[in-house]
């Protein structure tokens, strides 16, 4: 495979760059282009143990990003041997590199550590969204230091990333799918947990730590939601059931109720004389107030 021109242009415009700049910027470049994978393991690894705490998907997905990186690494370094592509720092005239050029054989496109930075990026994505800001700028970088130290061309890089994150994303997803039901009954066996983390049963207890509580998925929180209790529209202190409600209760016909207002008052005693106890009738008992139990009657 012949290097398309324009790419070949670029590469010497980036490495004339480069060659110009300060010998401790060549050795940072040098060490950063591959000690990069080595910091998408370590946050493969925070990943996994911040999976420990949550639902058994969230899990599968973290335990499939390593799966995801070797597909989307298998993928590039089987098409590298189809397209047999010549390194630039060979096939450039007048070449400038930091880096030593890898032996003939080893073909350039596409670059194997920006499929390998993408697929990483991606895979982590998708187990951990809020790392996106942090990742993707981060496999980008890499793959442009290849470019930077002299053995890829610009369009090397370019397809090794797109590689990495077009088979990684799927593949991450599939895995975490089919890993998904083994995680719990892993999670029950002493070796399990250690590895997994604790069964979700024991997560959902009130006493387990807040922070792993929160992190289960809302269908789990919507199931273990207690069920609200239905009140009676009349309850209230002092409400009694086996009483009837001045609500429920039919109103006095109004001359009923003054002719009874009308014969207590005549029966009232005048002042001295021996008072007798009224006789109370039952409409005089279905309009007296209340009490609910807050305030004294009046």
């Amino acid at each position: 495979m012949q290097a398309p021109e324009f790419s070949a242009d670029w590469y010497r415009a980036i490495t004339g760059f480069a060659d110009g700049l300060p010998s401790w910027v060549h050795a940072v470049a040098e060490v950063g282009t591959d000690a990069g994978l080595l910091l998408f393991a370590a946050l493969m690894v925070a990943g996994w143990w911040r999976a420990r705490g949550g639902a058994a998907d969230g899990m599968a997905v973290a335990l499939a990003a390593p799966f995801a990186v070797v597909a989307a690494y298998l993928v590039s370094e089987v098409s590298k041997t189809f397209l047999r592509e010549e390194r630039p720092c060979r096939a450039v005239a007048d070449a400038v590199n930091i880096a030593a050029c890898p032996a003939p054989g080893d073909w350039s496109f596409p670059s194997n550590h920006a499929t390998i930075a993408a697929a990483s990026a991606a895979a982590l994505v998708v187990a951990w969204r809020t790392l996106a800001p942090l990742v993707l700028p981060l496999a980008a970088l890499m793959a442009f230091s290849r470019v930077f130290v002299g053995v890829h061309y610009p369009h090397d890089v370019a397809a090794g990333f797109l590689v990495g994150v077009a088979v990684a994303v799927p593949v991450a997803l599939l895995v975490g799918r089919l890993l998904a039901p083994a995680v719990e009954p892993v999670r029950s066996l002493p070796a399990g947990a250690l590895l997994l983390g604790p069964p979700s049963a024991l997560l959902d207890r009130p006493d387990a730590p807040a922070g792993r509580r929160g992190r289960h998925s809302g269908r789990h929180a919507a199931q273990r939601a207690p069920r609200q209790a239905v009140q009676h529209p009349g309850h209230h202190p002092g409400y009694d059931p086996a009483q009837p409600s001045v609500a429920a209760q039919p109103a006095p016909h109004p001359a009923q109720h003054g002719g009874q207002n009308a014969r207590r008052h005549a029966a009232a005693p005048h002042a001295g004389e021996h008072a007798e106890p009224a006789d109370v009738t039952l409409p005089d008992v279905m309009t007296a107030p209340r009490w609910n139990g807050t305030h004294p009657p009046t």
